[in-house]
């Protein structure tokens, strides 16, 4: 990747665009719900669709309708936070799918998702529709906090034109960065997963080890906070490091397969790591655990579950 690919958007395509923007959201989980907030306070109006429709969002003037067609008759632009591809896909084809209600339509896939599985949708697509459906990947991270603050950050790929027009339409809902052609923000949020899921199973770890030794955590977790170990993961999830409570907010399991991904991306790039295989294996026998539907805090109760 050139130096010139890993860019801010100009600070000219960043402002709201001079015409109203269609814009529509499909996925309105923990992510999706509070993004869309943004965006309809961005945009001043907004289409969504989900599988159960959200009042919330119905009461700020958000239109709710009740298939990804219409969503995409609706759209000019779509912004989709599903778990993953294969749940994208599944709403694509069809009388009532995406494809069968889109003009010219820029999807923008902000889940997590394999970047070699994003390039081959997008050549699928445009060939398909004839160019009209193009897609840039856009995941973000920042948490269910970043989400609601506006502060995530967002991390794209596609061809320059489209990243900026999504850049335009997500300002609001965090920083977005241009990072190369497609699939370079599923790269970026792979390396971005790597550190979160070796900080959450360091974090595990040493706060059983250290209370096994006598310490007092909250004392541990200002020493950490102020050297080197401090993140915003330590801090986010500070509290349920120290208290042992792993009720969900993301839940662990996803990083199984945002860990294989990375292994993905591992392989087509000839790079043998010591740490994202000990990761995979880590995460893979804490879901097999029964622990995969907790919060990441669990690895603390993984830890102590190991003996």
């Amino acid at each position: 990747m050139s130096h010139d690919d890993t860019v801010r958007p100009d600070p000219s395509a960043t402002a709201q665009p001079s015409s109203p923007a269609r814009v529509g959201v499909l996925g309105l989980g923990a992510m999706g719900l509070p993004m869309a907030e943004h965006l309809l306070a961005a945009h001043g109006a907004l289409t969504i669709h989900s599988r159960t429709p959200k009042q919330q969002l119905v009461d700020q003037g958000a239109r709710w309708v009740g298939t990804p067609r219409e969503l995409a008759e609706a759209s000019d632009a779509v912004l989709v936070m599903l778990p993953d591809l294969p749940e994208l896909e599944a709403l694509l084809e069809g009388a009532d799918g995406l494809l069968a209600g889109a003009g010219e339509l820029l999807v923008m896939i902000g889940s997590t998702s394999s970047s070699i599985g994003v390039r081959a949708l997008d050549e699928r697509l445009r060939a398909n529709t004839e160019g009209r459906v193009r897609l840039v990947d856009c995941p973000v991270s920042g948490g269910e906090d970043g989400a609601r603050a506006g502060t995530l950050s967002i991390m794209l790929g596609g061809e320059q034109a489209d990243t900026d027009r999504a850049a335009a339409l997500l300002a609001l809902c965090g920083t977005p960065v241009r990072l190369g052609p497609l699939g370079a923000g599923e790269v970026a949020k792979s390396c971005n997963q790597m550190i979160v899921s070796a900080t959450a199973l360091a974090l595990g770890e040493v706060t059983v080890l250290a209370e096994r030794s006598g310490l007092d955590l909250d004392t541990l977790f200002d020493v950490l906070q102020g050297g080197y170990a401090g993140s915003n993961l330590t801090a986010s999830r500070r509290e349920k490091f120290v208290t042992g409570d792993d009720s969900p907010s993301g839940v662990a399991k996803y990083m199984v397969k945002d860990l294989r991904f990375a292994g993905e991306i591992a392989e087509a790039t000839g790079t043998r790591g010591a740490l994202l295989p000990a990761l995979r294996a880590a995460f893979d026998e804490l879901v097999e655990a029964g622990l995969g539907d907790r919060d990441l805090a669990t690895t603390r109760r993984f830890t102590e579950q190991r003996g």
